[in-house]
């Protein structure tokens, strides 16, 4: 396929994991805005065997740590790529560690692509997220620390705390002369991957099945107060859209932008749709009992999750691999409602949106599909 033909030629860091998949799928639609789009994606790993080969026109592997390994794939490209789709993330031991290394792996990429003139870059889009409202999750401050109130909106400021989102924000406004930007936040991602460090569907799903090869129950692991009140998510679907459109519309560049399915859900009647989908009992949360403790209860499950992969034969993946337990019940031991305003998002023309409850179920029918779980 000859790179002539095309007008917009997109490359997409990260795009095995659930962002990266559905944005490479957008650009390849038919009706994909700014297209036809010739589309590289790349990832630090091989290709995994779930990935389908028409996402994408070449898949690139390289290291973005590593200066010279970034510049020798891509090097080639600088002359060509229009568009970069930024959705990789390498999680570190703590804040200071996240902010150097996906700092380098940002500069690492625009060094390359601007490193030729006349550069060809227009437009980068960066995925963050609403760590930039409520902080870190490796922040581990006092309990009353700065935090924005809910709704959260892009105008509020950033919190007086290290955040590796800052740094990349930083890192790409540096490059602003030569290039636009637009800046993406999404609640809890949802989508379909083995490869996203933070997948809250697919950590919950092999919870599940745990459980039901233990016989035990699907117990909640958060509070009473996420149990009851108001939190968002963000399908990747809408997010890949909002990416594709913020690339290509002028009057979309430069901005931030909350992006969410446009409607809000309580846990409470989430986790009944996952009892339903999972083939678990709905065990009501004991508002009166102790906290469970999802994290210490699968400390120690990898060995039955080898077991449960191998009994139904499954992508071969690892517990520590694919799973956050802390990071979700991190999220569902918040003191406030998990909720992001998309009324700049709709003013700028942006209207994208999809039910949280067919979200879920659309999604874990993916995971299905790709032998990800029974």
């Amino acid at each position: 396929m000859a790179t002539m033909q095309h007008a917009s030629v997109a490359l997409v860091v990260g795009v095995t994991g659930m962002a990266g998949l559905s944005i490479a799928q957008a650009l390849k639609s038919p009706t994909a805005e700014g297209g036809p789009w010739l589309v590289y994606g790349a990832a630090r790993r091989p290709k995994p065997t779930w990935f389908p080969s028409s996402t994408v026109d070449h898949f690139l592997t390289f290291d973005a740590v590593n200066s010279d390994d970034t510049n020798a794939t891509l090097s080639p490209l600088s002359t060509k790529i229009t568009h970069v789709f930024w959705v990789a993330i390498q999680v570190g031991l703590d804040e200071k560690d996240n902010i150097n290394t996906n700092s380098v792996m940002l500069s690492n990429v625009l060094k390359v692509l601007t490193a030729h003139r006349p550069i060809k870059l227009r437009h980068i889009t960066l995925q963050t997220g609403t760590s930039q409202y409520v902080g870190p999750c490796h922040f581990t401050g006092p309990s009353d620390a700065a935090q924005h109130e809910p709704p959260f909106h892009e105008e509020m400021g950033r919190l007086p705390y290290p955040n590796f989102y800052h740094a990349l924000e930083d890192v790409v406004k540096s490059y602003s002369s030569y290039f636009s930007y637009t800046i993406h936040r999404p609640s809890i991602i949802i989508g379909a991957s083995c490869r996203s460090v933070y997948n809250a569907l697919l950590t919950l799903a092999v919870y599940a099945e745990i459980c039901k090869h233990e016989n035990t129950p699907f117990r909640y692991p958060g509070t009473k107060y996420t149990w009851k009140n108001f939190s968002d998510m963000s399908d990747t679907r809408v997010l890949a859209e909002q990416h594709v459109w913020g690339a290509v519309n002028e009057k979309a560049r430069n901005e931030a932008f909350n992006c969410t399915n446009g409607d809000v859900f309580t846990w409470k009647r989430m986790w009944g749709v996952l009892s339903e989908e999972f083939g678990v009992e709905f065990e009501l949360l004991d508002e009166e009992g102790e906290l469970f403790d999802l994290v210490e209860e699968m400390k120690d499950k990898g060995q039955m999750w080898d077991k449960i992969v191998e009994e139904k034969g499954l992508v071969k993946t690892k517990l520590e691999e694919i799973t956050c337990f802390a990071a979700i019940q991190y999220v569902m031991r918040f003191d406030f409602q998990l909720v992001s305003s998309m009324n700049i998002s709709k003013e700028f023309g942006f209207f994208g949106y999809v039910d949280s409850f067919k979200s879920v179920r659309f999604w874990i029918g993916k995971l299905r599909e790709m032998n990800i779980i029974p």
